[in-house]
């Protein structure tokens, strides 16, 4: 390279199949909504959902910027006009529209706000998404002198307490090699948490049971977290500190949460194709009969199948297990900038409440879904019953301790 040429930018890697046709049907849409004049409120939200993948957000802004567009500029500010990690790139990408003629306000992005003066938090915390297991994971980085060494990793299970707890004195590039073996056993999304917030999880799950196997790690920590990053009642609490879910939101809240039952987030909280047997042999029997039935009494007939599975497999005693996972899964959607996920699952959340109080109601739209998609996974499977493996879904390890001392 010549001197004083700018190294080029490297190439984004491709995303998996699945998730490269996901961005496809978006920008699709995206397409023909810009080609109809349609409004940043109703581009934002079809550009603004779920994440299916960590590498989403920068193909989803490198695909933007290949549009002509002139409505795309303010489109790629309400996307990640707040991301920090993004923000370069989302200058770069704005500046190609000016070349181009594409008209671009000077003041399009906020400012950026000034450093701190104050020193940077002696820890960050980060924790995983919920498993279905009610399990989660926190790593913890910085201060020897909070942490007694430089990372802690904890294993938290809402059933079991604290499954492990190891305190590591890692260098910067073994907790880099930690991370990508994380990642490379499905812990790959992280959200960033209130320290205060992470000894709040410690201390339930210690409480929960402390004759666990990290209780005893723990409590060698518990006053120094305590003293430097504060006490787990005054830490916050997603029932409290989650916005509101209004009545006029929460239909189509519910919706959402229906829809993201499917996201790869909740396949490990899918009953099991053993689980759901039965119900399958049901829907086969139905679909089977030699009775001619309307197509209204088919879906209501099928409909009948799976809120019987819902309440065979989630009895009542489980409701406010679930609801205390699915609330806990709103903040880690809350806390990564995820507002419209975040609702989604409080109101769900909330919905689990109501109807533990008023059966009538019926059945759990969240539930019910989830119910349904282990049902076709399992169709499915039997379907192509030639494949050595099952549906691939991503859960914890079983057995295995998540780090092995050696």
């Amino acid at each position: 390279m010549s001197p004083g040429r700018k190294r080029p930018a490297p190439e984004l890697s491709p995303l998996p199949p699945e998730v490269q046709a996901r961005l496809d049907q978006v920008l699709a849409a995206l397409s023909q909504a810009l080609a109809e004049g349609a409004g940043l409120s109703r581009l934002l939200e079809l550009a603004g959902g779920p994440e299916p993948h960590p590498a989403w957000p920068d193909h989803l802004l490198a695909a933007l910027t290949r549009l002509h567009h002139p409505a795309v500029p303010a489109l790629l500010a309400g996307l990640f006009g707040k991301d920090p990690a993004r923000r370069k790139a989302l200058k770069k990408a704005l500046h190609r529209f000016r070349t181009r003629g594409v008209p671009v306000p000077e003041n399009l992005l906020p400012r950026e706000e000034a450093a701190p003066l104050a020193a940077a938090p002696a820890v960050s915390a980060r924790m995983t998404p919920i498993f279905g297991r009610g399990e989660g994971f926190l790593l913890l980085e910085g201060s020897r002198t909070v942490l007694g060494g430089t990372l802690v990793v904890a294993r938290l299970s809402d059933t079991a307490g604290l499954l492990e707890f190891h305190i590591l004195a890692a260098n910067r590039a073994q907790r880099q090699e930690l991370r990508e073996s994380l990642a490379a056993q499905g812990l790959a999304e992280w959200a960033e948490v209130p320290p205060s917030y992470a000894v709040r999880l410690l201390e339930e799950a210690y409480a929960l049971n402390p004759a666990s196997p990290g209780a005893g790690e723990y409590l060698s920590l518990r006053e120094r977290l305590w003293r430097h990053l504060g006490r787990p009642q005054e830490a916050p609490d997603p029932e409290r500190d989650l916005p509101p879910v209004s009545d006029r939101e929460r239909a189509p809240a519910l919706e959402r949460a229906r829809e993201l039952a499917r996201h790869p987030w909740f396949h490990s909280w899918l009953p099991t194709p053993e689980e759901v047997a039965p119900w399958v042999g049901k829907i086969r029997e139905a679909q089977a009969s030699p009775l001619i039935l309307a197509e209204h009494q088919q879906r209501a007939r099928l409909e009948g199948i799976l809120e019987e599975a819902a309440r065979a497999l989630y009895p009542p005693e489980t409701r406010e297990l679930l609801r205390r996972r699915l609330l806990k899964q709103a903040y880690f959607c809350h806390l990564r900038g995820l507002s419209r996920e975040a609702q989604a699952l409080w109101a769900a959340a909330q919905d689990l409440a109501d109807r533990a109080t008023s059966p009538l109601m019926g059945e759990s739209p969240f539930l019910l879904a989830l119910v349904q998609t282990a049902v076709m996974l399992a169709l499915e499977y039997q379907r192509q019953t030639a494949a050595a493996s099952g549906p691939g879904l991503v859960t914890p390890p079983e057995i295995s301790p998540l780090l092995v001392r050696k």
